[in-house]
């Protein structure tokens, strides 16, 4: 079956143009042009991944974003204004998995969603790419995080993460106790290196702290390292 994507897009030109290049390279695409109604799509249709525009008439994207991220599980693309970092990291806090600036080019587009498609139907055979024989379940404690379900518990509590959200945590727990760079997580994760302004990394570090109940003025669980990265403690998971 052919990946669904559902393109939120109020300008019918660009999405009519979108949607044909999407198509030609085998997608099924859809088009809604209203903010109001794509959240009952989304939840309704169940696309497996969704390209959502800021700018919506009746209701932005960001509050469809919001309405839809604690149900919906497939990949949400967000479309933002070009340089408009404020949108792009309120996209991200709101469980946006990725985000992309308009004008948009359709080939960057194109590579974006594999990404993402790439790394959303993950199995336990293959793993992460060139790492053969890595774990494919880490605990600490009672945080358990496993690669092979994409799954992430505290204790008996279940945590419900975004794709990107996910791809994150497991890369700082698969290296517990030492320190990623922006730099190593982009690279990991997007494949390009940080250029001094990308927020998308402090973005999701702080919605997963949230998640994991770790103190955003003093996190002990991922641990920020002034001038140097990111650390997953191995400890504090009590």
């Amino acid at each position: 079956m052919k990946t669904r994507i559902l393109l939120v897009e109020d300008d019918a030109r660009l999405a009519d143009l979108t949607a044909e290049y999407l198509r030609k390279n085998d997608f099924e695409v859809s088009i809604e042009p209203q903010g109001t109604r794509a959240e009952t799509r989304i939840l309704d249709e169940r696309p497996d991944l969704v390209i959502l525009d800021v700018m919506l008439p009746g209701k932005d994207g960001f509050e469809v974003c919001r309405a839809v991220r604690a149900h919906y599980a497939g990949v949400i693309l967000m479309l933002t204004a070009r340089d408009e970092d404020f949108d792009q990291i309120l996209g991200l806090e709101l469980g946006a998995d990725d985000y992309i600036a308009k004008p948009v080019q359709p080939r960057l587009l194109l590579a974006r969603i594999k990404a993402l498609l790439r790394r959303a139907p993950a199995t336990p055979a293959s793993g992460e790419g060139s790492d053969a024989g890595a774990p494919i379940e880490l605990t600490f404690g009672r945080f358990r995080i496993s690669q092979a379900t994409r799954s992430t518990s505290l204790g008996d509590d279940r945590i419900d993460l975004t794709t990107a959200e996910f791809d994150l945590l497991w890369l700082l727990a698969r290296h517990a106790g030492s320190i990623l760079s922006r730099d190593d997580l982009l690279q990991e994760l997007r494949g390009i290196g940080f250029d001094g302004l990308d927020r998308s990394i402090d973005a999701r570090i702080s919605r997963l702290r949230r998640k994991l109940g770790d103190d955003p003025e003093n996190p002990t669980r991922i641990k920020t390292v002034r001038g140097k990265g990111y650390l997953f403690s191995k400890h504090d998971w009590q």
